[in-house]
């Protein structure tokens, strides 16, 4: 989980990082060119006011007095004629006067403009405006800036934002730590969950996440938990039963089988618990194969191939093969296919649904009563209908009577034969097509199967 913590913390900073630090650099370009334009706009406007007094009182003592307004600023001026001679000029100890009227001696300049803009490098900033009051008197005023300003806001301006960066990051760690605990957390409870679950131990509480992802994902491992569970008990009761199922069988089996071979018994006798034996065997065999349907089920190793075929002669091929056996023990069996409509579904698997109700039917009805086997075609698909009037079933049995070895009767089980698998075997195969099965039935009465494919 440690790794999940960190992959977290990760993306989150960078991803944090990142967005921040291009709005740093945004804010800081921002104020750091808006300060330095704003630099050159005043040394611009501070040179046009001296321009335009010394153009309008022109002298000596116009242009003392210029200087002497710079003289005590981080500001300095020098006033020259045409060809850069200086006339006059503040007395600065880092300023290169010669040097710097030199290299404009070769220029003409008509219009105020910045002739020096390099804060980074230069010890000053500088800007020149031309002058006129006659053809004799011409010249320049030329405006100078020391950089320390600059380069002191500049350099502070980078202090608050490295201390801003330092912040952020430190905040960023709070907010993991934050986002662990109540993040990565639930996680760790949840991983620790899913152990247990792998190691058999199905009771698992979690406590509630709220309705989020979180919320969901832990409802889910309960819910597993709790399916677990009930998979494990159904499996011991199933194992129980099966168990129960086979051993009754067997016992019959062993203790017939010593008495048909006692040498004392007459022909009817021995035939008697031959009989026995043989009905046993029998009844042995059908949940050997059922066991084996269903093992095939879980495992989805069978295949449902569904085809087109006419209603009439599938069931009523159906009809001609259990018909004998209801005769057998006396009851009606009526079949109801008026109209000949084409079935989609797998014939095999339809076969074995419609065979295993009505003998369903046959084991749980009385001689003397009535099976329907009513075929209908409604919406497109097919309906069915196997209606008995056999010993019914109480209503909170309806739920149960699919689940597998569940019998309504299990205390008269040998009166009714089956092993309780046949309406769990049907209930798989219809939702194997797609469709659906329920049950209507009266205590007493009979029941109704109804069938949708």
């Amino acid at each position: 989980m440690n790794k999940i913590s960190i992959k977290l913390a990760s993306y989150f900073i960078v991803t944090v990082l990142i967005m921040e630090s291009l709005l740093m650099l945004y804010l800081h370009q921002t104020i750091v060119h808006s300060r330095i334009d704003e630099e050159f706009s005043q040394l611009v406007l501070k040179g046009s006011n001296h321009r335009d007094v010394l153009e309008d009182n022109f002298s000596d003592d116009t242009m003392r007095h210029i200087v002497l307004m710079e003289n005590d600023s981080d500001r300095q001026v020098a006033i020259t004629d045409e060809e850069f001679n200086l006339i006059l000029g503040t007395d600065g100890n880092k300023l290169d006067l010669d040097t710097t009227l030199t290299s404009l001696s070769s220029r003409k300049f008509r219009e105020d403009q910045i002739i020096q803009s390099n804060w980074k490098d230069e010890e000053f900033i500088a800007s020149l405006h031309p002058y006129k009051v006659n053809e004799e008197h011409a010249g320049y005023i030329i405006m100078f800036k020391s950089t320390e300003t600059l380069q002191f806001l500049v350099n502070k301006l980078n202090f608050h934002f490295k201390l801003a960066g330092i912040a952020s990051l430190v905040s960023l760690c709070i907010v993991y730590l934050i986002l662990s605990r109540f993040l990565t957390s639930p996680l760790i409870r949840m991983k620790e969950a899913t152990e247990k679950l792998s190691r058999g131990d199905f009771n698992v509480k979690l406590p509630p996440q709220g309705k989020d992802e979180l919320g969901e994902l832990s409802n889910a491992i309960q819910k597993l938990g709790s399916d677990l569970e009930r998979v494990k008990r159904d499996r011991t009761e199933f194992l129980a039963s099966v168990s129960h199922e086979l051993r009754t069988p067997l016992t019959y089996l062993s203790g017939y089988s010593k008495v048909a071979m006692r040498s004392e018994l007459n022909d009817s006798e021995r035939q008697k618990y031959l009989s026995i034996i043989d009905e046993e065997s029998k009844r042995m065999t059908e949940l050997v194969k059922n066991l084996f349907d269903l093992a095939k089920m879980d495992e989805n190793s069978f295949t449902v191939s569904k085809q087109s075929f006419e209603s009439q002669p599938f069931f009523s091929h159906i009809y001609n093969r259990m018909y004998p056996s209801f005769v057998l023990k006396g009851i009606q069996l009526e079949l109801k296919c008026t109209e000949n409509f084409i079935v989609n579904a797998d014939p095999l698997r339809l076969e074995q649904i419609v065979m295993n109700l009505l003998d369903n039917a046959l084991k749980y009805s009385p001689r003397g009563t009535t099976t329907i086997l009513d075929i209908v075609h409604k919406n497109g698909k097919t309906v069915f209908f196997v209606i008995d009037q056999g010993i019914g079933m109480r209503e909170s049995d309806f739920e149960n009577i699919f689940e597998k070895l569940f019998r309504v009767e299990k205390s008269r089980s040998r009166e009714y034969g089956g092993v309780g698998l046949g309406l769990s075997i049907v209930k798989e195969l219809v939702e194997a097509h797609g469709g659906n099965i329920s049950v209507e039935s009266d205590l007493g009465k009979g029941s109704k199967f109804i069938v949708i494919i």
